[in-house]
């Protein structure tokens, strides 16, 4: 069956670790994205790096280069029409590969090259010597063409209240989650270590990933002098692993390109579909921290433009920065996330795989399509993520070409019209309120700052915060959520 030559296809995947000993032998992230670029080359079967209509870079918080595209292209020695770079957020890369594919097939395009990486682990250590590094930037009319929207994710309200951090927030999700799934917090803490433990496993056969030495469940849940607890219920590698050097690169080109560049069929992998929208924008307006709408409607969209449903997907990739997300994306998506027998990650995830800020679904993207070459059958699955579970795109994948060509769509309008909460100011939340979320923030010496979210008796949403070792130590034993409290009207938090 001969194929439309404007459906796009990808032909080349990279990835690149780097593991320096110290600053002299540290890479910078545009090299690290070259590295991952040229692997993504040869991968494909070609001599070379192929000339590119666009270089597209996830946007990376390692380092300010104005135009990292223009940085990548001048150390390929290669030009291309476009140097872009994307906004901030985990859903990037899915996203960049769902846009380059719909250029492609409309004929804007012929050949992009879409690459991130970061060098934080590197960058953190120029820090600690109080150093900042020699690393390049791009010349200041050299300004990028911007994929995307940005999006603030933050409320004014909840950042004037110390929440701005997604290891504050995603702890608050787990608790919900828990409580509504009726666990006691010592049960529900060893269901998500043995998922977590699962992910480890994976990660320890991946050649990619950054932590290769597998941890059981009892460690991974267990504190300790190298895994202290974050944010209740959370130790440390259950949060994301941004202390890693690490880079991924994806080729994508039309088929005629493909063809034109000699690339085997063997290579192939299809972008089936993409789909892409957002949750309210700020979680204070979020109906309930047990739901993602945006991820239930984008992900059955993306499944239904492929023709396929979830469970004709059997190589899944689930964006998993935290437990809570892999959890609410799972049960979104229709799966079960504690089944031992569907593994919903390739990689590894992103506290052992590594969890390059935006750029972690870039290595899932390379590792799907690693996957369905051996499997061609197969179909793939990935949701990437940005901000609070705020930003979402999904795709599916696969070995043949789409009936149809690659399709694209979003349910924005949908979500958009879902029930949303209004947020009560602390001076008029004063008084009696109900947790139903909340988390306890610890420094290296234990515990130091408690937050929740809580409902007012007229359905808004008020935040409640408090310092207090009194209330710290209270909300660490028990189950909290339902629980009715007081709150003051400078918005602080008191129990008993």
């Amino acid at each position: 069956m001969a194929i439309d030559p404007r459906t796009p296809v990808i032909v080349g995947v990279g990835q690149f670790l780097h593991r320096a000993k110290g600053l002299d032998d540290a890479f910078d992230p545009i090299r690290l994205m070259v590295e991952a670029i040229r692997i993504a080359a040869d991968d494909a079967g070609l001599a070379g790096v192929p000339a590119p209509d666009s270089i597209r870079v996830v946007s990376s918080l390692s380092w300010r280069y104005g135009n990292p595209a223009w940085l990548v292209a001048e150390s390929l020695g290669v030009s291309a029409r476009e140097l872009a770079s994307t906004t901030m957020g985990g859903d990037s890369p899915q996203s960049v590969v769902t846009a380059t594919a719909a250029g492609i097939q409309a004929g804007h395009l012929d050949l992009a090259l879409l690459v991130g990486g970061e060098a934080w682990r590197t960058r953190m250590r120029y820090r600690k010597r109080g150093e900042r590094p020699d690393w390049p930037t791009a010349p200041a009319d050299a300004t990028p063409v911007k994929i995307g929207a940005e999006m603030e994710m933050s409320l004014e309200a909840e950042t004037d209240r110390g929440i701005r951090q997604p290891i504050q927030v995603y702890p608050m999700f787990e608790t919900a989650i828990r409580a509504a799934d009726g666990l006691s917090p010592d049960a529900h803490l060893r269901r998500i270590s043995e998922l977590w433990a699962r992910f480890s496993d994976v990660a320890a056969g991946n050649p990619h990933a950054w932590v290769r030495q597998a941890m059981s469940a009892e460690a991974i849940r267990t504190p300790s002098d190298r895994n202290r607890m974050v944010g209740l219920p959370y130790t440390k590698v259950m949060n994301s692993n941004n202390d890693v050097d690490m880079s991924a690169a994806v080729i994508m080109c039309s088929v005629e390109a493909a063809d034109r560049l000699g690339v085997g069929r063997d290579r192939w992998v299809f972008p089936h579909s993409g789909t892409g929208c957002s949750e309210h924008q700020f979680v204070s307006h979020r109906d309930s921290f047990t739901r993602l709408p945006a991820v239930e409607l984008g992900g059955a969209m993306a499944l239904e433009l492929a023709g396929i449903g979830i469970d004709d997907a059997s190589i899944i990739d689930l964006y998993s920065c935290f437990p809570s997300a892999v959890q609410l994306g799972a049960r979104s998506i229709g799966l079960d996330p504690y089944d031992e027998t569907r593994q919903i990650t390739r990689t590894g995830g992103l506290s052992f795989a590594g969890g390059p800020w935006n750029n972690y679904v870039m290595h899932s993207i390379a590792t799907v399509v690693d996957e369905l070459r051996q499997a061609p059958e197969e179909r793939g699955f990935v949701w990437a993520n940005g901000g609070f579970a705020t930003k979402h795109a999904f795709g599916v994948y696969g070995a043949e070409p789409p009936a149809g060509g690659f399709k694209l769509g979003s349910p924005q309008d949908q979500v958009d019209a879902l029930p949303r909460r209004q947020l009560a100011a602390p001076v008029e939340a004063a008084g009696p309120a109900t947790i139903e979320a909340y988390t306890v923030m610890h420094g290296r010496a234990g515990p130091e700052r408690a937050i929740a979210a809580c409902l007012l008796g007229d359905g808004r949403r008020a935040w409640a915060i408090s310092d207090e070792a009194d209330v710290t130590s209270a909300l660490l034993d028990g189950e909290w959520v339902g629980t009715r409290v007081t709150l003051g009207d400078d918005g602080n938090l008191f129990v008993g």
